[in-house]
């Protein structure tokens, strides 16, 4: 599933596309890009044509578009969803869902396309409420409003906003295993699978570590190497492992060429050489250094 600099990867090449574009015309082939919205595909195709996009904001795994008429266009990419920059004469993509055809003022016209080979992904036109702490609503824009769908996601830790001292209260009062709490996206959004053991490896602690017996300064560090760790991967364009994850001109990431723990099974520790191991984890699994990342007992 795309995480968090995947998204803002994906934001970041629609922001100068889509900023000040007048959408004037929608396609909706697939309804099961629509399981978000309220209504159907006629009036999703209605209320967006002749409508302008504003800016192109994120939080954590979540992407939207607010609009002059004062709602929002939101996107999740579930687990395979691409946003794609196309001609507008472009042949459909395979998994093409949804495309919208906009005018920009200086780029001229575009297609934007949702494709989603798994149909996890979605796109619904939302209202946009004030943000619980009055501050800007994410990654991209200025205003404290955000869509209702993404309103109970906590910020993330790319986001200026993001403040530590809550989130380490919080895990003092918890005994759940620090990766998932890490995984919580009502704690801290944007990180997944890969990103949290990646942290963790960097971090020196054991997923299965209650995140009560952390102290302040592992917590501390952990959070400094979540930052590190996202802000590698945004600058290596992400991760792909294959081709359902690319940026909006199709082109992959390239942090899998830099992981520690994720994905490496038996290969020798970066760091002490010991082999990676292994194990179950909440229907998926943890990569994680026996040496380096020793388990604290609760």
């Amino acid at each position: 599933m795309p995480e968090l600099p995947e998204v803002e990867v994906v934001r970041a090449g629609l922001a100068p596309a889509l900023t000040g574009a007048v959408i004037t015309g929608v396609s909706v082939l697939d309804d099961r890009a629509l399981t978000r919205h309220v209504g159907n595909a006629a009036s999703f195709e209605a209320e967006l044509s002749g409508t302008t996009v504003i800016g192109v904001a994120r939080r954590g795994k979540f992407l939207w578009f607010p609009l002059t008429s004062g709602r929002a266009v939101v996107g999740h990419l579930g687990m395979s969803g691409q946003m794609l920059l196309r001609e507008p004469g472009a042949v459909p993509e395979r998994h093409e869902r949804v495309r919208l055809i906009v005018d920009h003022p200086e780029h001229g016209e575009l297609a934007v396309v949702f494709a989603d080979q798994r149909t996890f992904g979605s796109l619904a036109i939302d209202e946009l409420i004030p943000t619980a702490d009055t501050l800007p609503a994410g990654w991209g824009t200025t205003t404290a409003l955000i869509p209702t769908q993404v309103s109970h996601i906590a910020r993330d830790p790319m986001d200026e906003a993001f403040a530590l001292a809550p989130v380490r209260a919080r895990l003092a009062r918890t005994d759940s295993a620090i990766k998932r709490v890490l995984l919580d996206q009502g704690m801290v959004s944007g990180i997944g699978n890969i990103y949290a053991d990646e942290s963790l490896w960097a971090a020196r602690i054991h997923p299965e570590t209650p995140a009560s017996r952390l102290s302040t300064r592992a917590v501390n560090r952990l959070f400094a190497e979540v930052r590190v760790v996202l802000e590698k991967a945004l600058a290596e364009g992400g991760t792909s492992f294959d081709a359902q994850y690319v940026n909006v001109n199709g082109q992959a990431g390239y942090f899998a060429h830099s992981l520690n723990a994720y994905g490496r099974t038996d290969q020798a520790c970066a760091r002490c050489g010991s082999p990676i191991r292994r194990a179950k984890f909440m229907n998926r699994s943890s990569f994680f250094c026996p040496q380096c990342q020793r388990k604290r007992s609760s």
